[in-house]
């Protein structure tokens, strides 16, 4: 029986990993179906604290990831596919073998919705981006589009002005599902403006290695245009990576775990760490923090049952 498994491993079950590590608890990580999180599609990353020139999204993941191994973290490939947690020990299903656990730390992440169009896996980091707190700094006096019409699409697009020249949200429809105090902030700002009932059919230019252009279609007319532009952001929500906990956990209404006193679960033992709970920050060192709060309370945790 393992001590902790630690379920995904970008920023949240790496940092738990490298805690409960050194905490001889010898935990077994995870990687999760997108192995590094959500941090390996990105490029320069310079708001994560002690690397002032910055340092490349997989670079800081694999230089976590042997952190954690130097302390004793062990490694394995797969994803969880079932759960047992009505009792200790816990018992995960990980690519047809059951592995059991004392206390498992579940820090699979969320992924970002995508438009499911060819050129925007292969430009994610070269224009693409799903975080404009992350990538706003590199559009400096450029033109952008942001896709999306709800709270998260109206909060990047009027984010995105502090640094775009121009900022045009693209939406399927010809109203908002943001609430009326995040439309009339984008609508009363004058770098903001809209093409409604349209959609992105391609993001120019793969060969390029960056954005260059993109090529809409109206939704009433089918009509094609093109537009240059810089960089576009997609906000059109996250799916928390929750599938597999669904009934067992309490879960808010979009599927992200909630947690108490810390990353404490509805189950005693289990601990939730990373974007897989927090739907409002989504930043890798606010991921990294509850990673470390998971390994130390799964540790407590342990500490306590030990002594009952």
């Amino acid at each position: 029986m393992r001590t902790v498994i630690i379920l995904g491993s970008g920023p949240a079950g790496l940092t738990a990993a490298l805690y409960a590590a050194r905490a001889n608890l010898r935990p077994l990580v995870v990687d999760g179906h997108e192995a590094g999180g959500q941090l390996t599609l990105t490029t320069m990353v310079e708001n994560f604290p002690g690397f002032p020139e910055g340092l490349m999204g997989p670079d800081l993941i694999a230089s976590m990831r042997r952190q954690a191994e130097r302390f004793g973290a062990e490694f394995r490939g797969g994803s969880a596919s079932a759960a047992e947690l009505s009792r200790r020990p816990f018992r995960i299903t990980i690519d047809g073998a059951v592995e059991e656990a004392a206390t498992l730390i579940i820090a699979t992440g969320a992924s970002a919705k995508l438009l499911g169009i060819e050129t925007e896996r292969k430009l994610m980091g070269h224009g693409v981006s799903t975080c404009a707190t992350c990538d706003g700094f590199f559009f400096q006096d450029q033109d952008i589009v942001v896709v999306g019409g709800g709270d998260s699409a109206m909060e990047e697009a009027t984010f995105l002005t502090k640094f775009a020249r121009r900022v045009t949200v693209v939406h399927r429809r010809d109203t908002l599902r943001a609430s009326k105090i995040m439309q009339e902030r984008a609508f009363k700002n004058p770098k903001v403006d809209f093409i409604w009932n349209a959609t992105i059919d391609e993001i120019r230019d793969v060969e390029a290695g960056k954005v260059t252009g993109i090529r809409l279609r109206d939704l009433k007319t089918s009509a094609v245009t093109e537009r240059a532009v810089d960089g576009v952001f997609i906000a059109i929500g996250h799916t928390p990576n929750t599938q597999v906990f669904r009934g067992l956990l309490d879960m808010d209404e979009v599927g992200y775990i909630r947690t108490h006193d810390g990353t404490k679960t509805s189950v005693p033992g289990v601990f939730a760490a990373g974007d897989v709970q927090d739907r409002v920050y989504r930043q890798a060192i606010t991921a990294a923090g509850s990673g470390c709060m998971a390994a130390i309370d799964a540790e407590r945790f342990l500490e306590h049952t030990a002594h009952v």
